[in-house]
């Protein structure tokens, strides 16, 4: 059995995709740990004012966001939409996303990625 706890895990601190400020993240599986498509697992932090920047995935992985708390603006090809607990973000293969926190209170999310 493997486990991994994102609550208990050490949190790096950068700038995500070029994006405003720095977001804290933790990677809990990488493409070493799977025996499928998947790359990697991330928790991930967004404080107040910051965001992860708007950026163009490969035509070859798609990857999904988990909103898990506070609410944010995510942009998918343009189109932006507010995002809130519970609101799964499908990123198909070429597209263009980012997701910023507006509010005056913390984003979490889980962010996953697969080859395609």
């Amino acid at each position: 059995m493997i486990v991994r706890n994102y609550l208990d895990a050490p949190l790096k601190t950068a700038s995500s995709h070029k994006g405003k400020g720095e977001v804290r993240s933790v990677k809990l599986f990488s493409e070493e740990d799977y025996d499928s498509k998947l790359r990697f697992f991330y928790y991930m932090e967004l404080p107040p004012g910051t965001s992860i920047g708007y950026h163009t995935h490969k035509d070859t992985n798609e990857e999904v966001y988990v909103i898990v708390e506070g609410h944010g603006l995510m942009t998918v090809n343009g189109e932006e939409r507010e995002v809130k607990p519970g609101d799964v973000i499908l990123n198909k293969p070429g597209w263009s996303h980012g997701l910023e926190n507006r509010s005056g209170s913390l984003v979490k999310l889980l962010v996953y990625e697969a080859d395609v």
